[in-house]
Parts: structure tokens; C-alpha cells; sequence
């Protein structure tokens, strides 16, 4: 079911399991009076995009226009919108809805409403229950409340990512109290949650080893990206020499990987905050983590505050993802090397610059 009546919208769409996307004109929803209404300009490519397009998780609705890490520009606002006008920057994260009256969403943590409404592929039942489509595309519509404003002087292209990636790590550190200068940050994968994790653990003034199978990652850890400490996971020596030393982990592998070894780097106390998704069970044994009171936590992104307060934190501190910018007609190239990891460290399309002369 289509909705019809707003302004048409045209974007890349999967059609099937295939994953293979391409051009799809379509009407966004007639906006309301506390919607706003967003030109585009870029969008990060997230490995959840990935998933969805392929139907991995097997709750696809094609045709998918997937992208939920959208900065773009303010082109209407409904009457009764007071927080944006047009012509101001902003941004859109992974969702764009919940149920705005359950525990989660009084306490501001809309994120873990029950009834939240993903920016692409959701259903987004305030609106006729049609599937929401994402930022793959060159206008979005979307209520006020799930929109953030993007500080002067950032980068748009590497904002775009943090949006997700971004306030995925951050939000846990502020929540577990890791975000305290002299405090000991281990960051397990130095991909696109990875990298921004340690940019932020910097900022917060905390000492940082990178945590990584890969032994070609020590230099880009250290000398780009400004860790102080690399750590390989597949040596017993230096994993032992690191026992004990964390305040707390943020794991971001989405692949199945052991994690008894990664808490026995904790101090006693210590947090261990998991943000990747494997798809297959991890292991976790009690003598990991009950004698020294270690704890195990999950995160998924963030409120709409946590990422507002994220991007206010990275125009303070300079804080942009690393990116490769692309036009829309590359992204099946880029959906095929993000399956390889084949990027350094975050796909980003120039939507406006791709879909401008279609729009």
C-alpha cells in the first residue's frame, strides 16, 4: 500500500532478497501540522541497511529505500512546529516514531518504546500504517519531535554517520559513566562504530587501546585516529598483560566472537557495553563476570536527546566519522564492499549532489 497525496519523492528502492537497489519515484505522507519537511543532502550506508535490503532478519517490505543516518535542510514546517524553520541543517537517526506514552518514552528514552518506528522499513501505524522509507532518497517527511538540529561548523558528509554509528557509542558511555577523563576505554573493532568510539573516548580525556583481531589496524588506531594502546585479541601475551586494566569495554563486533577473554581485561566494577549484533548466541560464563562484579550490558542507538547531545558534544570537539563519499549510482558497488568491510570507515552518499536534477 502506497500512501499518495504529498510530494513526490524519488530514491533507490530494493526491490527483493537480492538486495540490488535501484531508481524508485514515490509520494511521501501529506505532512501534518507538527511535521517537517527535509531536502536530503547526505546519507550513511549502516550494515543494518544491508540486512534489511537482503531480508535477513526476514521482516523486509518491498520495495525497501532503506538510509536512516540523514543530515539534511529544513524546506517546510507545519503550523504548529517550533523548533525548526526552513532552511535550518538537521538530521535524522534510526527512528522516526514511537508511541510517545509508555515508561520508555516519558523517561526520554524513546529508543526502547515498544511501538518505536524505524526510519526505513517501519510501520508507521500514526500514518496509515504504510512502510516508512528511508533517506535513500531526496526528500524525507518526518515530525519534529524526531528531528535534531546539526551545530554550525560540522561536516555534513561526516555528521551523517554519527546520527547512528555515532550515538551508539556515545550514548552508552554517558550512561556508564564512561565518559570520565583518566578512566581506561577499551574498544573492541575499529570499524564504523568502532572508530568514532575512540574519537569520542578521546575527547572525554580517557586513555584508549583499540581492541582487534587484525594487526593491520595498529597504526591507523594509533596515529590517525589517536589511540594510545592497540591490544591484538589473538595474542595470549598481550592479552595477559592487559588483565585488569579496563574501566570498561565498548564492543562493537557484529560477527560471533569470544567475549570471556575481553572481560577478564576489566577491573573489577567494570562494564562491558555490547553494541554489535551477532547472530549467533555468545558465550557467557558466570566466572567471567560474577567474582569481580563485572557487568554485561546492551545498547541500542539512542533517544532523540542522546543524539542531540551527541552532535552538540562533536561540534564542540571537532568529532566527524571518517567517510568515502559516493554518488547514488555506486551504492550496489558499496553494499558489496561493506559486505567485505571493504571501507574506511563509513559509506556516505551525496544524496543532493546524486538525486539533485531528479528531485
Amino acid at each position: 500500500m502506497e500512501e499518495q497525496g504529498g510530494q513526490a519523492a524519488f530514491g533507490w528502492a530494493a526491490r527483493d532478497d537480492t538486495g540490488v537497489l535501484s531508481p524508485y519515484s514515490f509520494s511521501r505522507r501529506v505532512p501534518k501540522d507538527d511535521d517537517v519537511t527535509i531536502k536530503v543532502l547526505y546519507c550513511g550506508i549502516c550494515h543494518t541497511d544491508l540486512h534489511i535490503i537482503k531480508n535477513d532478519w526476514g521482516n523486509a517490505m518491498y520495495p525497501v529505500v532503506p538510509g536512516h543516518e540523514i543530515v539534511g535542510v529544513v524546506t517546510g514546517v507545519g503550523g504548529g512546529v517550533t523548533r525548526f524553520k526552513a532552511g535550518d541543517t538537521v538530521g535524522v537517526g534510526y527512528f522516526v516514531g514511537s508511541c510517545r506514552s509508555c515508561d520508555s518514552c516519558g523517561k526520554g528514552n524513546e529508543n526502547y518504546c515498544a511501538g518505536v518506528v524505524p526510519t526505513s522499513n517501519g510501520v508507521d501505524h500514526a500514518h496509515g500504517g504504510v512502510p516508512t522509507k528511508g533517506g535513500f532518497s531526496d526528500v524525507i517527511v518526518v515530525n519534529e519531535h524526531y528531528v535534531v538540529r546539526v551545530p554550525d561548523g560540522l561536516a555534513l558528509d561526516r555528521t551523517a554517520p554519527l546520527l547512528c554509528a555515532g550515538v551508539t557509542v556515545y550514548s552508552p558511555m554517558m550512561r556508564h559513566g564512561l565518559n570520565e577523563a583518566g578512566k581506561h576505554l577499551g574498544v573492541v573493532g575499529l570499524g564504523g562504530l568502532g572508530h568514532v568510539a575512540v574519537k569520542f573516548g578521546k575527547a572525554f580525556g580517557m586513555k584508549v587501546t583499540v581492541i582487534s583481531t587484525s594487526a593491520s589496524k595498529r597504526q591507523e588506531a594509533i596515529e590517525h585516529l589517536g589511540a594510545d594502546e592497540f591490544l591484538i585479541s589473538r595474542d595470549p601475551e598481550q592479552m595477559k598483560a592487559a588483565t585488569g586494566t579496563m574501566d570498561g569495554i565498548i564492543d562493537t563486533v557484529s560477527a560471533w566472537h569470544p567475549i570471556t577473554p575481553l572481560l577478564a581485561l576489566l577491573k573489577p566494577l567494570g562494564q562491558m557495553v555490547i553494541v554489535g549484533g551477532p547472530s549467533k548466541p555468545l558465550e557467557l560464563p558466570a566466572y567471567a563476570f560474577v567474582p569481580g562484579g563485572k557487568g554485561v550490558a546492551g545498547n541500542s542507538v539512542g533517544s532523540v536527546g542522546d543524539c542531540q547531545a551527541m552532535l552538540e558534544f562533536a561540534g564542540k570537539h571537532g568529532i566527524g566519522a571518517e567517510v568515502e563519499v559516493i554518488k547514488m549510482d555506486y551504492v550496489n558497488t558499496a553494499i558489496e564492499r561493506l559486505e567485505k568491510n571493504d571501507v574506511r570507515y563509513r559509506f556516505v552518499i551525496d544524496v543532493a549532489g546524486s538525486l539533485g536534477s531528479a528531485a
